[in-house]
């Protein structure tokens, strides 16, 4: 079976006086303190909510 292609997203920004919805977005992806590495599947949505928070978070290679 062929491997799922994975995205690590680290968090760089504080959510505190950001809007809500970039809140959610950030807590959607199992975000929510500084400097936290997560590991996500490659998918068009993922891809779709890092595009809206740039300023928040960063891809890891």
């Amino acid at each position: 079976m062929a491997a799922k292609k994975t995205v690590k997203i680290k968090q760089i920004g504080s959510p505190i006086r950001r809007p809500e919805s970039q809140q959610k977005i950030l807590r959607g992806l199992g975000l929510g303190k500084m400097h936290k590495v997560v590991e996500r599947q490659d998918t068009p949505e993922v891809r779709g909510a890092i595009a809206k928070i740039p300023h928040l978070v960063e891809v890891v290679d």
